[in-house]
């Protein structure tokens, strides 16, 4: 009777559960002003990443959550199972690894707001300042997630609610007003201005990071009601919530604030500005407002990531992969040794990227192309383990399949693949609001910390401690392990 209970339960989550879930992955702010740097390009870069790179990773990832056995671990599971625990580190790495440069772009986000706020440029454009605010930020946010999750989730909550979903509501609102009421627009609106140039093509990169992270609500297909039928479409729709939502955001700034004048770490102030101030210049207190909630907002969802994306290593440390020293917790399972490194290397990130860019846009638009490029390695692993799955695995028991058969899986997945290599070689070709100099800073930077990054997860599986680790292959262990640390912190 309990067993049928749990299947009962477990089998309880709706389409629109679902869709919640999932949609809570891509609301983000601090991506508005890179998109509007593309103009209305941006509504077929979205078109073109929604179609042709979300929704295969989607279709296989859910594929791949359902396997027997494979339902949980993630892209560890998928990959290890697949192409050896090697590789399965080496995705897991890769997944965690983009964060720690994700760090520096959000906390750029964050001084972007807190310079106007008190009126503190050097806050955005000086190098040594901007490194010092990068610094104080992320370890006073780190520090306090030695606290637990319990904590962590309180401050996530209050975020999002207050820092997110009421200032992209008011952006919306004001932007339609605005629109509505004949004001000047800083778009160029011709039939030809939808469509980018091949020069415009390294702005792929960008809008792929829009919809990174699905695999991770993958897993939960195991509850839906009817996934069959449910799964593809909940993906339709997040597609289409997607591509309007970031339309309508990245064309906002793009609308109201000069190509020439915007910042794109405090893009999203510089048009709440524009809009508020129209109505008088004595609301200049309410943009202020407006930029502290936005900057709690990204602070929450960088103590949201800060003890997350270090389970799987933890895990992975207890294997003996890494040092014995990172299987250590405090009294409140927060793998305190592992966050330290991360936040060592966030600090080697911050300068490289701060220093080396200039402290300017180049070291926005450089944060943002080196997350997506280490991300997209662990995709590109993504991708090849889904091709064995279906061509050497195919018997292997799942509750659900890519519609159309071996065929239609093999297309979808190829789609998928061949855009992730293709981001990843745009992305080294310099935007073009980037000239001369700058444009030589990020391409150095770019590919001497892409090339480093790639060759890292190897060498450390390469000293792994082999009398802990073992020889066989076989990876279900250690998987199970993940699935009782997700476990015991869910919230």
């Amino acid at each position: 009777m309990d067993n049928e209970k749990s299947g009962k339960s477990a089998k309880s989550l709706t389409l629109f559960g679902f869709f919640a879930i999932t949609a809570s992955l891509f609301i983000t702010v601090y991506e508005y002003p890179t998109f509007a740097t593309s103009g209305l390009q941006l509504v077929f870069f979205l078109l073109l990443c929604g179609f042709c790179w979300f929704l295969p990773v989607a279709l296989c990832s859910a594929e791949m959550a359902t396997v027997e056995g494979w339902q949980e671990g993630g892209i560890f599971a998928w990959v290890g199972n697949t192409l050896g625990k090697r590789f399965g580190f080496a995705a897991i790495f890769f997944q965690w690894f983009q964060v720690t440069v994700g760090f520096v772009t959000m906390i750029y986000f964050i001084l972007g707001s807190l310079s106007y706020i008190f009126n503190f440029k050097a806050l955005d454009n000086n190098p040594m300042v901007k490194f010092i605010g990068v610094l104080v930020i992320f370890w006073l946010l780190t520090f306090s997630q030695f606290k637990g999750t319990k904590f962590t989730a309180n401050v996530a909550k209050i975020g999002f609610v207050f820092g997110i979903t009421i200032p992209v509501l008011t952006l919306f609102g004001l932007s339609i007003a605005y629109i509505a009421s004949g004001n000047p627009l800083q778009l160029h609106v011709s039939a030809g201005s939808f469509i980018p140039k091949l020069k415009d093509m390294s702005a792929l990169v960008v809008f792929m990071l829009a919809y990174m992270g699905v695999e991770a609500s993958a897993p939960h297909i195991n509850e839906m009601k009817n996934p069959k039928k449910d799964y593809p479409l909940a993906m339709i729709m997040l597609i289409l919530v997607g591509i309007v939502l970031n339309t309508i955001g990245g064309a906002s700034v793009a609308a109201v604030v000069p190509l020439k004048e915007l910042s794109l770490s405090s893009g999203v102030i510089q048009t709440f500005e524009v809009l508020i101030l129209k109505y008088g210049s004595g609301l200049g207190w309410l943009v202020k407002l407006i930029a502290g909630l936005i900057a709690f907002g990204v602070m929450a969802q960088v103590c949201s990531w800060i003890v997350g994306p270090t389970r799987g290593l933890l895990t992975v440390a207890e294997e003996g992969i890494l040092p014995a020293k990172f299987k250590e917790v405090n009294k409140n399972n927060v793998p305190v040794p592992l966050i330290l490194v991360q936040g060592l290397i966030v600090s080697i990130w911050a300068a490289v990227l701060t220093f080396g860019g200039g402290g300017n846009n180049v070291s926005f638009l450089t944060a943002i192309s080196l997350t997506v490029v280490i991300y997209l390695i662990g995709y590109v692993l993504f991708f090849i383990a889904y091709f064995v799955l279906v061509l050497k695995k195919d018997n292997l028991d799942r509750t659900y399949h890519v519609p159309g058969g071996k065929g239609v899986k093999l297309t979808i997945a190829a789609i998928g693949l061949i855009m992730s290599i293709l981001a990843i070689l745009t992305a080294f070709i310099p935007p073009a609001s980037l000239t001369g100099h700058s444009a030589h800073s990020y391409e150095l930077i770019l590919a001497i910390s892409f090339i480093v990054t790639l060759l890292l997860p190897f060498i450390i599986y390469m000293f792994r401690n082999k009398s802990e680790v073992g020889k066989k292959e076989d990876i279900k262990g250690l998987v199970a392990k993940i699935e009782s640390d997700e476990a015991s912190n869910v919230i």
